[in-house]
Parts: structure tokens; C-alpha cells; sequence
């Protein structure tokens, strides 16, 4: 089967710059025209390559405005040089196999263009470019009119003469690029945006190409990623910040960002082609939806709840499932001392008084939070921020927790719950939501308590007792309270809800307000795409919930095989014989399992072929096997 012939442009597409206006910066670096001169030569540019202006005009116009000497262009290509595009720098062992057949045309200067391809690894001789004319100083003082690239139509006259028999692809950024598909020299024009989009050109192109993995995945070629981004998917729904869209589109993948909830049937239908699923936090993901994925590689949950997750589910699919644990920490500590102050103070029994026109101001029952013990039951990532930010409000800092924490600063560890409850003033409970710590917090606890002690939970609704929170209120054991968790929360904004805590003296009941902070919903938005994009590029799963985590720094010269398969024994050995008996080299692999899956990560050599993946993927009790590179 014969090569297929490739023509790349230069400007824009090898490299993310247009070399001339590069070389305007060069020649101007000191000169306090600089700002004036390069817009005019960028307007140049962009007149000529969306085909507004004659090639040879937009040339010479820039030429002009420049007086460039040979130490500017030497200059030039060495920048050059570090500004070759990602995608093909990425994809340089895969190009450089077919340098035979790859010719770079272009508008642009050999003078500068040669030195970039020849150490790119490209042959100088397949380089067809305009050549500058010099005088005897050295300095430009024009181009060489005869060559056919130093006017309008030149590449396509260049493509004509070489005579070249086979498929031909044109990847370029502009009109004159298109112009030799339009002539009948090529088989098909990919526009290439990954620098730059012109939108006259996009109209006309074949295809749109974000990345040359993009254009050889479409040609069925080697290439450094086994999936191109711009081809993955991510379907997010309201309630996800949108800085989660600008991430992942930053990446280069596709993006759709619903304005409104989907109906369960609607979203079964939409995620049959989705990559990528980010919720909001506690929303449910049922498994009828997730049986109805076919291509679905992780779900990414926009905060801390992930009840509403089927993760036996996820697990049977193969679906990586990863939220943001420690997001919102910040903002529950915050409104955990904002609590602790207006309890203390008594505010809210104060505030509702006054808008009944009552003046009360209750000296006795009013305190300062200086001097007082806060008891801490779990100190883990919120628990111990809470724990230092006490602290300097003058706090003394007591916790406790079942696993052995070192205490921060000045804070002191109780060896018993029971001790704790018996000394502290403020009680704040942050336990997570493993199925032991439901109701544990109830009538025994509470009695415990010193007399006129407060209690707050921020943490799991499911975790305390309402009714027996409630009687030690009127029992007058508790003097206050705070709750911003509930066993059952509405999903709808506006839905009614109730309470047995309602309408009960120095009580703030809050809607789940702790983690619903503007910088949490940014750093989330950052914090979970991240992780996704780290697992869909190198495998790595650290931080999944329902994934065993694994960790595998990126590799070179290495393709990446995934195995994920139901925990049953045997499997490892499955997979190595396979690659034994393709005579795979191993460079490196990677095992974790958990109760349910199994997880591999194996490197291999570059030897494999269409074979070896498909006698992977049909060991018994695969899930899913991806390749990455």
C-alpha cells in the first residue's frame, strides 16, 4: 500500500506563529514604532490569508514595512524552532517515518523554514518556499519574483508540477491552502485550527482539524494518541459551573452544556455518545442511564454528594467515577464559625424579636467565642481547618476520631468520645457518610453533652438524630444549635420542606449552604475536569471513588493498554500471555484491584498490531480496554 502524500503549510500550521510577524518583532524589538508597525503587518496577514488581497501584495507590502538583515532571519529560525505546533511536535516519530512523502509548501521564506523542518527531522529537499534576495550588506531587499510562491495560485502550481501520483492531503490554516484542493491537486483540504481559525476557509474545508492526531486517526495512520480529543465528548448539566466547560474545551474537547435538567429519558438518550458526564452534586445518575451508555469513560461529580451515583453500575461499565472531596472545605468551615458566633450571641432569637418590634438584648445568655472548647468529632480534611481557624479566634481546640490524626497547632486529641462531649461548650460534628456513622448521633450522645452546650452538623444529615436533637433543645440540655444537613433534602430549589427542628429558640437551620460558595464552585470546576483529563490521557485513576487508584506517570516511546475487568483471578495472567504470545515487550505495568474491579495499566513497545487488542479485549471478564498511545 502506497504512502499517501502529505503538503503542509508553514505559518500557522508546523508552527503556532506566522513567521513574518515574528520577524517584525525581531527587526523592531527597539524601535518605538514597534506596536504601530507589527498591527499593520498582522492586518497584512490576515487580509492575504483569508484571500482579501493578492498574496504578492500582501509580500511585498510587509517586506517593506520591515528592513530585516540575514542575522534577523538566523534569528528567526531559532525561535522558530521552539514554536512548532504541539500536535505535530507530539506526532514527530510518526511524521518523520513518513518524510518520504511529506513536502512542505510554503509562502513563507527557505531561508527560515529549512533549518526548523531539517531539525524537526523533515528532508530540506521536499521544502518549496519563496527565497529572499539580499544586498551586498546583507539586508532584505525583496524575493525572488520567478518563484511561483511569491503570488496568488503558487501552491497549487507548485502541487501541479511535482507530478504527484497517489493520494494527496493538504493540511494548512488559509485560503491559499484550500486553493490546491480547489484546483484538483488534492484528494482533501484539513483545515487546521489547532493556532488559528479563519471562518471564510472553515466554510469550505473537507474537514476540520483541531490536531494532526485528529487528521491521521482519520487516515488510519500511527499517531501519538489512540483517540484524538477533539472527538471525545463531555456533556454537562446545569448547576456545573461554566468555567467546567471552558477547561475541558481548553483541552480540545467537545463540549455541550445544558441550560436546563434533562428529563431521565432525555438523558438516557444523550449519553449514548457521551465521553464524559459532569453533574452538579447529588445528582442521580440511575443505572438505566448509565446501561444506556456505550461510549461513557467517567462520570465527574461537581462537588462532595455522590449518593445519586449508581456505582455498581459504573462498575459493571467500566465508568470511573471522581468528585471533589475537599472543594468546599473552606466555605464549611466559614459558615461553621459564622454559626458558632450567632449561636453564641444568640442573634437569630434577637433578629426575629426585633422584626416582631421587640428590643431584647439578653446580656446573660450572650457570649464571646474567646475562651470557650470546641469539640471536633472527625478531624479530617474540614474538621482539622476548622480546627485552625478556632484557634485564632481564641477557641481552645478539642477532637476526636477513630483514626489516629496528628493534631494541628495548639489542638488536643480526646482518646474517647465521651470525653470530649464531657468538656466542650461548642459540639461540631464532621464525620463522612460510610453507613456506621448513620444515626449514631442520638439521645445517649446528647445526654453526655455538658448542660447548655451547642451542637452543629455541617457534615451528614443522616448522622444525628433529629428527634432527639429536638428533645434535648426542650429539654433545655442544648442552649442552641445549627443544622445545614438533613436525612431527606429536596432536589428542586423551590420545593417545600420540614423539619422537627423548625420554629425551636436559638436554632439556625440552613438549606446545605456550605460547600455553595462561588470560589468553591470555581475550584471544583477546575479541580474535577482536571482530574478526568489526567485519567482519559495517562490511565491515572487516583482519587476515583469507585475505581482502585493507580497511579502512572505519562511515557515516551511506549503504547499505553488499559485493562479494566470484573476482580476475578487469573486475569493478569491472561493479559501478559497474550502480549507473550505476540512477542510484546513490557516496559511497565501497573495492578490495583478493589472489591469489585481489577485495574492494569501496561506499557508496551511500539511492536503490536489489530490482533493483540482484540485477543485483550476478549479475555472473559474484561470490562473495558482502552489503548492511549
Amino acid at each position: 500500500m502506497k504512502k499517501p502524500f502529505f503538503i503542509i503549510d508553514f505559518d500557522s500550521t508546523f508552527t503556532r506563529v506566522e513567521a513574518l510577524d515574528v520577524l517584525a518583532e525581531i527587526v523592531l524589538a527597539h524601535s518605538s514604532s514597534k506596536q504601530a508597525v507589527l498591527e499593520q503587518i498582522q492586518e497584512i496577514t490576515n487580509r492575504g490569508m483569508n484571500g482579501e488581497i493578492d498574496f504578492r501584495t500582501s509580500l511585498t507590502m510587509r517586506l517593506d514595512l520591515l528592513r530585516a538583515h540575514r542575522d534577523d532571519i538566523h534569528h528567526l529560525a531559532e525561535r522558530l524552532k521552539k514554536e512548532i505546533s504541539p500536535s505535530f511536535r507530539r506526532n514527530q516519530a510518526h511524521l518523520s517515518a513518513l518524510r518520504d512523502t511529506v513536502f512542505v509548501v510554503s509562502n513563507g521564506f527557505r531561508e527560515f523554514i529549512v533549518p526548523v523542518v531539517e531539525d524537526y527531522g523533515l528532508r530540506p529537499e521536499k521544502v518549496f518556499a519563496n527565497e529572499f534576495v539580499f544586498d551586498d550588506k546583507g539586508y532584505v531587499t525583496g524575493f525572488d519574483p520567478e518563484i511561483p510562491l511569491s503570488r496568488s495560485g503558487g501552491k497549487s502550481i507548485v502541487i501541479r508540477d511535482l507530478k504527484l501520483t497517489g493520494d494527496v492531503y493538504v493540511i494548512g490554516d488559509g485560503a491559499n491552502d484550500l486553493e490546491i484542493r480547489k484546483a484538483g491537486y488534492a484528494n482533501k483540504f484539513y483545515l487546521f485550527t489547532e493556532n488559528v481559525e479563519r471562518e471564510k476557509v472553515k466554510k469550505e474545508a473537507d474537514h476540520i482539524a483541531p490536531s494532526v492526531d485528529e487528521i491521521l486517526y482519520e487516515l488510519k495512520l500511527n499517531r501519538s494518541l489512540s483517540y484524538p480529543k477533539n472527538r471525545l465528548r463531555v456533556l454537562l448539566l446545569p448547576g456545573v459551573d461554566p468555567a467546567a466547560a471552558g477547561t475541558f474545551e481548553q483541552e480540545g474537547y467537545q463540549v455541550e452544556w445544558l441550560k436546563e435538567d434533562p428529563s431521565e429519558e432525555r438523558l438516557r438518550k444523550k449519553i449514548r455518545q457521551v465521553n464524559v458526564l459532569g453533574v452538579p452534586a447529588g445528582t442521580t445518575v440511575s443505572e438505566e442511564v448509565i446501561n444506556n451508555a456505550r461510549r461513557l469513560i467517567s462520570i465527574g461529580v461537581f462537588g462532595t454528594d455522590t449518593k445519586g451515583i449508581d456505582l455498581a453500575a459504573c462498575n459493571r461499565h467500566g465508568v470511573a467515577v471522581f468528585h471533589a472531596p475537599f472543594s468546599d472545605s473552606r466555605s464549611v468551615v466559614e459558615l461553621t464559625l459564622a454559626h458558632i458566633i450567632l449561636l453564641l450571641r444568640r442573634t437569630f432569637d434577637a433578629a426575629l424579636a426585633l422584626s416582631q418590634e421587640q428590643w431584647t438584648r439578653p446580656a446573660q445568655t450572650s457570649f464571646e467565642v474567646r475562651g470557650k472548647k470546641l469539640g471536633i468529632i472527625g478531624y479530617g480534611n474540614i474538621g482539622s481547618q476548622l480546627s485552625v481557624l478556632a484557634e485564632a479566634l481564641g477557641l481552645e481546640v478539642y477532637f476526636f476520631d477513630i483514626a489516629d490524626k496528628l493534631p494541628l497547632g495548639n489542638a488536643r486529641k480526646c482518646h474517647s468520645l465521651e470525653e470530649l462531649l464531657s468538656l466542650a461548650d461548642i459540639v461540631s460534628l464532621h464525620v463522612d457518610a460510610r453507613p456506621e456513622n448513620r444515626d449514631f448521633f442520638g439521645a445517649e450522645l446528647f445526654a453526655q453533652m455538658k448542660p447548655g452546650a451547642i451542637f452543629l452538623n455541617a457534615a451528614q444529615g443522616a448522622a444525628v438524630q433529629l428527634p432527639a436533637l429536638r428533645e434535648a433543645l426542650l429539654s433545655g440540655q442544648l442552649s442552641g444549635c445549627a443544622v445545614d444537613v438533613f436525612p431527606e433534602e429536596p432536589t428542586d430549589a423551590m420545593a417545600s420542606f420540614t423539619t422537627p427542628l423548625a420554629g425551636l429558640p436559638n436554632t439556625i437551620l440552613t438549606p446545605h449552604l456550605g460547600g455553595f460558595t462561588a470560589e468553591a464552585a470555581r475550584h471544583t470546576a477546575t479541580f474535577v475536569p482536571h482530574k478526568i483529563m489526567q485519567y482519559v490521557n495517562t490511565g491515572n485513576s487516583m482519587g476515583s471513588i469507585n475505581f482502585p487508584n493507580l497511579h502512572a506517570a505519562p511515557v515516551q516511546q511506549a503504547h499505553r493498554l488499559l485493562h479494566i475487568h470484573h476482580n476475578v483471578p487469573n486475569v493478569l495472567a491472561q493479559i501478559n500471555q497474550t502480549l507473550a504470545s505476540f512477542n510484546s515487550n513490557i516496559l511497565g505495568q501497573y495492578l490495583k484491584t478493589n472489591e469489585h474491579i481489577g485495574y492494569v495499566i501496561t506499557d508496551i513497545d511500539r511492536a503490536y498490531d489489530d490482533a493483540l487488542l482484540n485477543q485483550l479485549k476478549e479475555i472473559a471478564p474484561t470490562i473495558w480496554f482502552r489503548v492511549l498511545y
